[in-house]
């Protein structure tokens, strides 16, 4: 790709964050486009945790993204910290799952995959982690796992993005639809007028369907809703993230402890319920009973961009020249985003990818409409 380039991104979640600033140093000019504020929902709503909930259970195309992105996690938050003195916060703390049903098949994937994750007694966890709550009685343990601070991740992307002088990014701005000359797609059409580019990179999150909609594609990725609830600790509180039931604690260096989540299918609706308050609530005091007596400090929900077993889009739209997807991460956005954006780099730059992009190709999975 020449060196004058122009790249449009639709969307400014970490994916979209994350893609423009792989492609800044190698194109002529990035524009970056969000119909709100970046990184303001899934991005801003996760819990950060740099691995996928239940490694075991995804498909080997998830994993790959994974393992990639957990081993580079440290070094982007470095450089980003270094360029623009805003603290992504790579935690590593490791991650207890306690009482799993497919525990077998956990370790079975741990040992295949060369993953370190091993059986611990329930009596080291209880000394390891004091405040969590009676009643469990097994327990795996993975040391790396880290959690990355969400939103200081895209304060500090945003940042580095604005020191790039061939870097603009519109926030606040709508788009609209595309625009589309024969065969190609020459940019957005939005709220504030035309953006054009040589290409155009979607990366909408559970928005990016809808777009895809108005050229006649059906892209299977729709908005799964997810609510999470806060606690403000002591900082040594919770020295460790604890994962039961579907639910998990995880701290924050400052002491911070997030509750979550929820899986809700309730269309574009972000508004927070006092059910999934009182159930996040519960689920808290199982986990970490001294919390019984704290309040939540916060209350919030986001929408995943939920896709068929979680694999993303990454590549190109074939039939519309100029046309690219970096969409439907589901619940692994900021686990799988190094990966998934060096990956997509790759491609549009026409260099060797990191991985096998095979997988992760619009083509096939996505349908022309009748």
């Amino acid at each position: 790709m020449a060196k004058q380039q122009r790249v449009v991104i639709v969307g400014g979640g970490v994916i979209g964050l994350l893609t423009a600033f792989n492609l800044a140093a190698e194109v002529g000019q990035v524009t970056l486009v969000d119909q709100s504020a970046v990184g303001q929902e899934s991005s801003w709503a996760g819990g950060g945790i740099v691995s996928p909930l239940y490694p075991w259970r995804y498909n080997p195309a998830v994993t790959a993204l994974a393992h990639w992105s957990q081993d580079f996690y440290p070094q982007l938050a470095g450089r980003l910290f270094a360029s623009t003195g805003i603290d992504p916060e790579v935690h590593t703390t490791g991650l207890y799952w306690l009482d799993l049903e497919d525990e077998a098949q956990a370790l079975a994937w741990a040992k295949r995959e060369g993953r370190p994750l091993r059986t611990v007694e329930i009596a080291a966890v209880n000394e390891a982690v004091p405040v969590l709550g009676a009643g469990y009685s097994r327990a795996i343990y993975m040391a790396d796992v880290a959690n990355v601070r969400n939103p200081r991740l895209v304060k500090s992307l945003k940042a580095a993005l604005q020191a790039m002088p061939n870097v603009t990014i519109h926030e606040q701005c709508e788009v609209l639809g595309f625009i589309r000359e024969g065969e190609n797609i020459c940019g957005v059409n939005t709220v504030q007028g035309e953006m054009r580019g040589d290409e155009v990179v979607l990366a909408a999150g559970a928005w990016s369907g809808e777009l895809l909609n108005s050229l006649g594609l059906e892209l299977p990725v729709v908005p799964v809703k997810g609510q999470m609830i806060l606690y403000k600790c002591e900082p040594d509180f919770l020295s460790c993230m604890v994962l039961a039931k579907g639910r998990y604690a995880i701290p924050r260096r400052d002491g911070h402890v997030l509750i979550g989540s929820t899986l809700e299918h309730e269309g574009f609706d972000k508004t927070p319920t006092p059910t999934a308050l009182e159930s996040l609530k519960a689920s808290a005091i199982e986990l970490v009973p001294a919390l019984a007596d704290a309040q939540p400090a916060g209350h919030w929900a986001g929408l995943r961009p939920g896709s068929p077993e979680g694999i993303p889009y990454i590549g190109r739209v074939a039939g519309f020249g100029g046309l690219w997807l970096n969409c439907g991460h589901y619940r692994n956005g900021l686990v799988l985003a190094p990966a998934s954006c060096q990956l997509f780099a790759d491609l549009l730059l026409g260099r060797r990818p990191i991985i096998d992009p095979v997988p992760y190709a619009p083509q096939g999975r996505i349908q022309g409409m009748a």
